[in-house]
């Protein structure tokens, strides 16, 4: 009785604490992560950090214009002048225009960020500096805006640093790392394998030592559990790619020791079970 007691306490604690984790991850709700100085003019940029591809090394982006009332033509809310943003640290056009009489739409970008995803889950990503600038007309006259960063990462967290605060146009640099409950919620998967690997041999050597009774549908057991291997293998967050050291360390070795306890257990099959002549 007590020991099923502090096992279920136990057990809720480590519920609650994972909770914990998620929350203090921020629960994958989208915050604000770096504010900048507002413009004279009310026009607004929001920079909002979609998606991380760690194989690739990029961070995807939309970045958002909202006008100022200097901006736009008072009758038909468009502009009345090209707007251009130049932003800098992207892979892919950096550069956009949009023609007087229109309305900025959502503009996408990829920036670079320097990283390994060889050191699942505690990889960090770092991006060089990252600015927003706004010009308009033909003489590309800058436009001030205020900036806005918007962290949208499920599983991620972000530092954000700001280079020369005295500066006019804000240049911040991201650094992005993996949050504490998705770090745990990987190394349990792992654990789970390994688990999973023991268990099997502790069965297989039990019953190869006579001290347990060979049960033939313990084989489809063994089968069942290498089948488990890699749908928890894919799991893992954000999947590292094959080839990783966990597939060194922990896969391989789990699917090899899975493979020799199910040959030592179809051997106590071969010597247990003979017909009877």
């Amino acid at each position: 009785m007590r020991r099923s007691i502090i096992g279920l306490v136990v057990f809720i604690a480590a519920y609650v604490g994972s909770i914990a984790l998620y929350i203090n991850s921020g629960m994958g709700h989208p915050h604000r992560i770096a504010d900048g100085p507002s413009s004279s003019d009310g026009t607004k940029v929001t920079f909002d950090i979609q998606e991380i591809q760690s194989n690739n090394s990029a961070l995807r982006a939309n970045i958002t214009i909202l006008p100022g009332p200097a901006l736009l033509d008072p009758r038909s809310h468009n502009l009345k002048e090209d707007l251009t943003l130049v932003a800098t640290s992207t892979i892919a056009a950096s550069r956009r225009t949009w023609p007087k009489g229109t309305l900025p739409d959502i503009f996408p970008v990829s920036l670079g960020v320097a990283g390994d995803v060889a050191d699942w889950p505690f990889d960090r990503y770092e991006s060089g500096p990252v600015s927003i600038e706004l010009f308009s007309g033909a003489a590309q006259v800058p436009e001030p805006a205020q900036q806005t960063l918007v962290d949208r990462l499920l599983g991620w967290k972000i530092d954000v640093n700001r280079e020369h605060q005295d500066d006019a146009v804000p240049r911040y640099r991201l650094d992005v790392y993996r949050s504490s409950s998705t770090a745990a919620f990987g190394l349990l998967i792992l654990g789970v394998l390994i688990t999973l690997a023991g268990l099997g041999l502790f069965v297989a050597v039990r019953t190869i030592r006579d001290e347990r009774k060979f049960q033939p549908p313990m084989t489809t057991w063994y089968a069942a559990m290498l089948f488990a291997v890699m749908p928890l293998r894919n799991a893992l967050p954000d999947s590292p790619p094959f080839g990783a050291w966990i597939d060194v360390t922990v896969v391989l070795w789990v699917i090899v020791v899975l493979v020799i306890s199910l040959a030592l257990y179809i051997y106590c099959w071969w010597t247990h079970l003979k017909p009877d002549r």
